[in-house]
């Protein structure tokens, strides 16, 4: 096995691992934020280490650390302990597997070899998510039958009931978007976005595709039980739902679990809808051939958008108390961020008056798609964490009601005219 194909197999897992396992940190601290500002408050903004809060995200690695110190609490009503436990393994483990099909970049070409930027390099990519989807609401039946608790067990019937439904619509959307791109292989299906339509219009599954997004996004709120889908855990009628017995690290892995779901459905709607890591009309051609004016645009922009940045810090961490260690933490914030615009506008100078190689080349436009894909990401999430905070729960007949007598005959619909359309224009 060769050094650049261990490098980048080794390169693949840990950005699968970041973006899906160190990222849930973030989505709760990005939950808490966009929580607080809707509602107009602070939100996360005093635990820190040494004054530094970071915005607030210190508290959200504080609190996984306590749930991993909690005791594992087992109440003596469980009569299927084994399952009790393992429920909530599935649940996470379903959950981190799907996201090891999504490509971060385009096939990397390095001394003439191909490489997939995908942690597992399969071809039938969406048929493991849609399986994997499948099999993840077995630990919440699981959790919620073992638990020996009404509401636990209501809990788990109705996240089983919801799957059920919304998978088949869920489906039936993807149906439509295969027809069009041709190919079960999701590098195939963000290579065909990276077109333009008529030379102008990006040709994202968005844009082609608009009933088959608006069913696919409504079904993976769904399926990640996200509000206003969570009558699954709904509080206010069965305490919590599937996990009211679970404590420590067993409420922890659901907890996890639920937001590496919904980071894989975020992964899923750029990756499928929004043109996955490509920068819109810059497809990888384009971004081989323009790569230098690209450099020169970052070296513009960065700073500008680090000053923003930065004003925003000083005038959002200003403690009352002169003396208090917080407030110090603006003044490292801001000389990190100096030191980082630094190092990027220095490097990337370098690279514009020495040139880079074809191999650093292609290195440059996969780490530039690599990030392109982690802010389309971010962005999906913080479209997800905005509708939970602003739409209310759906009852259960509303949400039955909503899966099979509206979006499923809409879902059919739209597979006959997609094919229509497809045979009349014979592409």
């Amino acid at each position: 096995m060769s050094t650049a194909l261990i490098s980048i197999v080794i390169f693949n897992i840990i950005v699968a691992l970041i973006v899906s396992l160190v990222f849930v940190p973030v989505l709760v601290w990005m939950e808490r934020r966009v929580a607080g500002f809707i509602q107009d408050r602070l939100g996360p903004n005093r635990c820190h280490i040494g004054g530094l809060r970071l915005g607030g995200l210190v508290q959200s690695f504080a609190d996984m650390i306590k749930l991993v110190f909690k005791e594992d609490y087992v109440p003596n009503s469980v009569k299927e302990k084994m399952l009790f436990r393992l429920s909530p393994a599935i649940v996470f483990a379903t959950a981190y597997l799907s996201f090891m099909v999504i490509p971060f970049a385009d096939d990397l070409n390095i001394d003439g070899k191909s490489y997939i930027m995908q942690a597992l390099p399969i071809e039938f990519g969406i048929l493991w998510i849609l399986a994997f989807a499948g099999l993840g609401v077995y630990g919440l039946m699981l959790g919620g039958w073992a638990s020996n608790n009404k509401y636990s067990l209501l809990g788990g019937i109705r996240a089983a009931a919801q799957v059920v439904s919304y998978e088949a619509v869920m489906g039936l959307s993807l149906i439509s978007m295969l027809i069009v791109y041709g190919s079960t292989h999701f590098g195939d299906m963000v290579r065909f976005q990276g077109e333009l339509i008529w030379g102008i219009i990006p040709a994202w599954g968005v844009i082609i595709q608009p009933v088959a997004a608006i069913l696919f996004i409504v079904t993976a709120f769904a399926e990640t039980n996200r509000s206003p889908f969570d009558i699954a855990e709904g509080e206010s009628e069965i305490v919590g739902g599937f996990h009211t017995e679970y404590s420590a690290m067993g409420f922890g892995l659901f907890f996890v679990g639920e937001y590496i779901a919904m980071g894989v459905a975020s992964a899923l709607i750029v990756t499928i809808f929004f043109g996955g890591y490509q920068i819109p009309w810059l497809n990888t051609a384009a971004l081989y051939e323009h790569i230098n004016m690209v450099f020169m645009v970052i070296i513009v922009v960065l700073p500008l958008v680090s000053y923003v940045f930065a004003r925003w810090i000083k005038k959002n961490n200003v403690w009352h108390k002169k003396d208090d260690v917080r407030n110090k933490e603006t003044r490292w914030l801001i000389i990190g961020l100096i030191g980082v615009n630094i190092l990027v506008i220095f490097t990337l100078l370098l690279f514009l008056l020495f040139g880079l190689e074809e191999n650093g080349i292609n290195i440059s436009v996969a780490l530039l798609q690599v990030m392109t894909f982690v802010v389309k990401l971010l962005m999906v999430n913080f479209f997800f964490i905005w509708v939970r905070w602003t739409l209310v729960r759906f009852r259960y007949d509303q949400l039955q009601n909503l899966a099979w007598k509206v979006l499923l005959p809409i879902a059919i619909a739209n597979i006959f005219i997609t094919g229509i359309f497809v045979v009349a224009l014979g592409v």
